[in-house]
């Protein structure tokens, strides 16, 4: 199994009611429908660029072969106004964008980078409305939505596919629902209520196989609020959401997340006379210093053997014997602080493998925060039984 996270290295967020405001290093990216006491509403959508070598790199020299899928991930900081069900979409960006230095409401404010109404800076390259995309093997065209009375032409552009080839995906929206001009069927299924989670957690791998595959370029997501939802004048549909960017100061920058499975295992035939029958076990992580810089990829070994081990006849300790934690056993990690999944366990991707030297998982450092401790979990079927370790296993990932 393996996870791998990239974060961006761009984002901002477009205001219709600033038009050309930049807010490149806001720690706050934010997509609403807020209207002001005259009456009039404004518009917020953020843009989100992740590196396309680095993408690359991960899927040539990382993954290869295997099966993956590509997660974004953003966390919420605040969340108002839902008092009916809210979708957001979460589409790929048609033009290139500058980050800019901007705050939200500098004054004067900061106009260097991509605003509601331009893509580059204030003056140049004003996002286009509307057009073709032409690839090696066709076209593929791009679209926006905006309100010549409120804020004007702007807000950025998408893609989308008017044959349904599905590398347009849409984040939170219940079953069945398909956004204006996006004729698709690969929808993200994920609704949520007034009190559920409002992390995002959407599957994008169509996005970025399409960015792999030169069939769009890439730059970035567009995450808006469904087109029914902006612009709109009636004081009770008001919706905000607010998520960190990656100038937080906090542990939850966004990111893109890629899951691919490199389960191998020894325990076949013979060899499934290792694996301990017994959920009493006695289990250690090994192969772990402790302390590791971000750059670090580290197979860490477990440990493990019977507690009480049954009685046989032989001139060596028992406890010498290599044994196996059997096949339907995964990692986790958490946050020793604030005692989060950082890596959930998962039946496909968080699988243990084994060797001739005993059971091991992988786990890439760059994915971590530095300067924090993680505690890894080990969960095991055993006879029926379903078992969690979490004995002391901890590390900490320092700045290098």
């Amino acid at each position: 199994m393996a996870v791998y996270k990239i974060f961006p290295t761009q984002d901002t967020t477009l205001y219709s009611a600033y038009p050309i405001m930049n807010t490149g290093l806001d720690a706050i990216l934010e997509t609403s429908n807020i209207i002001d006491i005259s009456g009039t509403p404004g518009v917020s959508r953020y843009l989100i660029l992740f590196d396309q070598e680095e993408i690359l790199d991960i899927y040539s020299n990382k993954i290869g072969n295997s099966s993956y899928d590509v997660y974004f991930k953003n966390f919420i900081a605040e969340a108002r106004g839902l008092n009916q069900n809210t979708f957001l979409e979460i589409l790929p960006l048609a033009q290139s964008w500058n980050n800019g230095t901007g705050y939200t409401l500098d004054n004067p404010q900061e106009k260097d980078g991509a605003s509601w109404t331009y893509a580059n800076y204030s003056g140049s390259g004003p996002w286009s409305t509307s057009g073709i995309y032409l690839n090696s093997t066709g076209s593929i065209e791009y679209t926006s939505s905006f309100s010549n009375i409120y804020g004007g032409s702007g807000g950025g552009n998408w893609f989308y596919d008017t044959s349904g080839s599905l590398y347009v995906v849409a984040g939170y929206v219940v079953s069945g629902y398909v956004a204006p001009q996006l004729p698709f069927s690969g929808s993200v299924d994920v609704s949520f209520g007034l009190r559920s989670n409002k992390d995002i957690e959407a599957n994008v791998s169509n996005i970025s196989n399409a960015w792999i595959n030169n069939t769009i370029p890439n730059y970035g997501f567009i995450v808006k609020l469904t087109s029914s939802l902006e612009f709109e004048t009636n004081q009770n549909i008001q919706p905000i959401f607010k998520y960190y960017s990656v100038d937080t100061n906090t542990i939850y920058p966004p990111c893109l997340e890629f899951r691919w499975r490199d389960y191998e295992t020894i325990l076949t035939g013979s060899a499934t006379g290792s694996i301990v029958t017994t959920s009493d076990l006695k289990m250690s992580l090994a192969e772990n210093p402790g302390v590791f810089y971000p750059e670090s990829i580290n197979r860490f070994y477990i440990n493990v053997s019977p507690l009480y081990p049954t009685r046989i006849y032989q001139t060596s300790s028992l406890f010498t014997n290599l044994n196996y934690l059997p096949t339907s056993s995964y990692y986790a990690i958490k946050d020793l602080a604030t005692n989060e999944f950082i890596v959930n366990f998962d039946d496909n991707y968080t699988q243990i493998s084994s060797d001739s030297n005993g059971n091991y998982f992988d786990i890439y450092m760059s994915g971590l925060e530095p300067e924090r401790y993680y505690s890894v979990l080990i969960k095991t079927h055993i006879n029926g039984s379903t078992k969690i370790f979490n004995d002391d296993y901890y590390f900490k990932v320092i700045n290098g």
